[in-house]
């Protein structure tokens, strides 16, 4: 055995050349994989807080066309409309440029008021991540609920 410390050489290291290269590029895969998933997933995210942004102002919109009851029998109530809710909504989707915003945006057919005060809109659109496009080609399908009411006081 020669001094300086060559005992270690018997392992064989000489049999290890290039594997490290091999580990680098299975690393760099796995982070690439790993920054896709990422990505994907803020893009629906973030595609979901617009969705919802939009459905919060329709029904805010929406819940304004209301008809006073004077019958009621605790006083005047208000009283919503389905189809006006609806039309409404998509006036006011219409006007702030919603449509260009979100890819696929459509007001769902359960948009309307469930029981003449409450106004609800329900909005879908298809959101379409970066990087994974080739897995998923048509898109990332999300829906978005808002409801809004009002209140007369005095």
């Amino acid at each position: 055995m020669k001094a300086g410390g060559e005992a270690g050489r018997g392992i064989g290291w000489a049999d290890e050349d290039g594997q490290v290269g091999v580990l680098i590029i299975g690393y760099l895969l796995l982070l690439l994989l790993v920054l896709a998933v990422v990505l994907a997933a803020s893009a629906v995210y973030l595609g979901h807080s617009r969705l919802l942004s939009a459905a919060d102002g329709a029904a805010l919109t929406a819940a304004d066309t209301f008809t006073i009851d004077p019958t009621a029998g605790t006083g005047p109530q208000p009283v919503l409309d389905p189809g006006t809710v609806r039309s409404t909504a998509e006036g006011y989707l219409q006007r702030t440029g919603a449509g260009q915003r979100l890819p696929s945006l459509a007001v769902d057919r359960a948009t309307g008021t469930p029981d003449g005060r409450t106004a609800q809109v329900v909005l879908t659109a298809v959101v379409h991540p970066p990087l994974v496009t080739v897995l998923v080609p048509d898109g990332i399908p999300i829906t978005a609920t808002a409801d809004a009411r009002s209140e007369l006081t005095r």
